[in-house]
């Protein structure tokens, strides 16, 4: 049985609303620096969004990662991949993290991030150098760890936030950079809040 956690369970919201302005590529670019210069082993949980069903959104300040959910509330179970044997949901894309500074660049106000569709938005370097999979991050009482699928842009992203938006993530240097975002799956359940640390394990 899935737990709600009291201050988890906001009424949905739908975060595909006209207002989400589409930015040129020039626009986007502007931001690189800021970035590129996201800390590398001690950062910020700056937003929560579970997805109750596939068209809606949660933005919680509370939550908690289980090792069989994902994010308790969110919609992942319920998603069939292709990539898994009996049909079910990639316990490999568990969670999708995205970058707070590549889609506060994108999409701007903070109403706008959950439209991405990612799990946990953070402000640290999400790179292939600085966090390999098999890396694992400390967010409040639960730890996750990096996993090797990639996270793409898609048609529902440019949809959102346009097609300069799309091309802007999926550039040699946004795929290396990971600016669409990392998929990662719970090793230790615990509570999560926004505003929490997120820690990079050196071990």
């Amino acid at each position: 049985m899935t737990e709600v956690l009291p201050s988890a369970a906001p009424a949905p919201t739908d975060p595909l609303r006209p207002a989400i302005c589409h930015r040129p590529v020039a626009e986007l670019e502007a931001g690189m620096d800021h970035i590129r210069s996201a800390p590398a082993d001690v950062g910020t949980l700056e937003l929560i969004a579970a997805r109750p069903t596939f068209a809606e959104r949660a933005v919680l300040e509370e939550a908690k990662l289980d090792l069989a959910e994902g994010l308790v509330g969110d919609s992942w179970e319920q998603r069939p991949a292709r990539t898994s044997a009996d049909g079910g949901p990639d316990p490999l894309k568990q969670l999708n993290v995205m970058s707070s500074r590549v889609i506060a660049q994108i999409a701007g106000e903070r109403d706008n991030w959950a439209g991405a569709g990612d799990q946990l938005y953070v402000d640290l370097d999400l790179s292939h150098d600085n966090l390999p999979a098999g890396t694992r991050l400390q967010i409040g009482e639960a730890v996750i760890e990096i996993t090797e699928p990639p996270h793409s842009g898609c048609a529902k992203f440019r949809s959102r936030y346009g097609a300069d938006a799309l091309r802007f993530v999926n550039s040699v240097e946004g795929k290396m950079l990971r600016m669409r975002g990392l998929c990662a799956r719970v090793v230790v359940s615990g509570i999560i809040r926004s505003g929490d640390q997120v820690v990079k394990h050196s071990d």
